[in-house]
């Protein structure tokens, strides 16, 4: 998948959610390199297939949804392969699975979260099949 892809998919998730002008920085990565990543910022061990750092006030607490109002949404990491393994269990491809990671991490910078109550968790769930709908109806785009 090439940069200008991930971009278009990209702006038309966050204009989906009403996040018209908002940056958020993306990086792929190896497991090795998540590994240390999660347990640095969430004290699990070994790899995961997305993290995501949402841009909070610094003074605020951490379960606070970030501020939309400003430029920035966060930083998205994946591991791509966590990823390659992943879409092989899923027969799905790399795109499709880098996609649901995407918009996955995305909606956590937007305050969505799966770990909290059930209700959050299929909030979060509906919201994910939403948006890979939506990117899987542009042919252009989904199939580049």
């Amino acid at each position: 998948m090439k940069k200008d892809q991930i971009r278009a998919k990209l702006e038309k998730v966050l204009s989906a959610l009403g996040c018209h002008d908002k940056e958020l920085s993306v990086l792929f990565t190896d497991d090795r390199r998540m590994a240390a990543l999660n347990r640095r910022y969430t004290g699990r061990e070994g790899p995961t297939n997305v993290l995501a750092f949402p841009m909070v006030n610094a003074c605020a607490s951490m379960d606070q949804t970030p501020d939309v109002q400003t430029g920035l949404l966060g930083d998205v990491v994946i591991s791509l392969d966590t990823a390659k393994k992943e879409a092989k269990e899923l027969e799905e491809t790399l795109d499709q699975t880098v996609d649901r990671l995407l918009i996955h991490g995305t909606l956590h910078l937007m305050g969505y979260d799966h770990v909290g109550t059930e209700e959050e968790a299929s909030r979060m769930e509906r919201e994910e099949e939403r948006l890979m709908a939506l990117i899987e109806k542009e042919e252009g785009i989904w199939h580049g």
